[in-house]
């Protein structure tokens, strides 16, 4: 059974983001929560291979002293992982998180969370890694891969983080869409919480029924679940629906050939991640 509610931490401007934004997702599924930090290969390699430069090969002393540079830069780099890993656990205690755990790393992302992923109930990470120095920037190919990879709930966060009240599922009628309709009933994470389902398209009898079938499960489910038809292109009426109603955090499902789902391929789904100012949770 997957229980675990594992949140990425690194030296990023989402980190606290990503501490809050698992905290509160780890007590409203009453659910153990990890921190991980991964250190990547290249702070732990030696970076420096100097013994074939003109007149470096036979100073053995300054290779020497590169090599311990390396080494210096290597253990700081460990310290630092666990400084953050510590000052995250701390902040989910004051949250009201029970004795959150973490994990210190070294290696690749990807790697390494397809290690615990049998484990992972949750993934929380940042829309942008370390590299960046704003909230808002570029989306980071670790995201991308990372939803590519693993076939977890994905929750993409950036900013600053606040308990959600209002939340949007975006639906197409799609087998996968319908899916996720059902986890969500399932699942404690929105209970208690005002749950648009929207559907961008032609207001028909078809997509009427529907979505009347989402609402009547998730409402059955005890969901506060309210049904909309808009039109126009998703990418564009999803977060124009989002700003319009205050939404808080926006949910999709990932991958397949509807419309909504192609926006989570290529160069879509960085924009859509991007551009969002929500948190945004990626069904698998």
């Amino acid at each position: 059974m997957t229980t675990n509610v594992m949140a990425c931490i690194d030296g990023s401007s989402h980190a606290s983001a990503v501490c809050d934004c698992a905290s509160w997702a780890s007590l409203r599924l009453e659910a153990p929560l990890t921190f991980i930090h991964v250190q990547s290969k290249d702070t732990t390699q030696t970076k420096s291979d100097l013994s074939g430069s003109i007149g470096l090969g036979s100073q053995e002393h300054l290779l020497a002293e590169l090599a311990e540079l390396d080494a210096q830069r290597s253990k700081l780099a460990t310290e630092q992982g666990s400084l953050m890993l510590a000052a995250a656990s701390t902040r989910a205690t004051v949250a009201g998180v029970s004795a959150p755990t973490t994990l210190q790393r070294h290696g690749e992302l990807i790697e390494t969370l397809l290690e615990f992923e049998p484990d992972t109930r949750l993934l929380v990470l940042g829309r942008h890694g370390e590299a960046s120095s704003s909230p808002y920037a570029h989306l980071g190919s670790h995201v991308e891969q990372v939803i590519r990879a693993l076939h977890r709930p994905i929750l993409v966060t950036q900013g600053e983080f606040k308990a959600p009240e209002k939340v949007m599922l975006a639906f197409d009628g799609s087998a996968t869409t319908r899916k996720g309709v059902e986890m969500l009933a399932q699942s404690p994470l929105f209970k208690g919480l005002e749950l648009h389902i929207v559907l961008v398209g032609a207001d028909t009898d078809d997509h009427r029924e529907q979505l009347g079938w989402a609402g009547n499960v998730l409402n059955a489910s005890g969901l506060d679940a309210r049904t909309h038809i808009v039109a126009g292109e998703v990418d564009q009426a999803l977060p124009a629906y989002q700003l319009e109603h205050g939404i808080d955090m926006m949910v999709m499902g990932a991958y397949g050939h509807s419309r909504i789902r192609q926006l989570l391929v290529g160069s879509t789904t960085t924009a859509m991640i991007s551009n969002a100012r929500v948190p945004l949770l990626i069904l698998r």
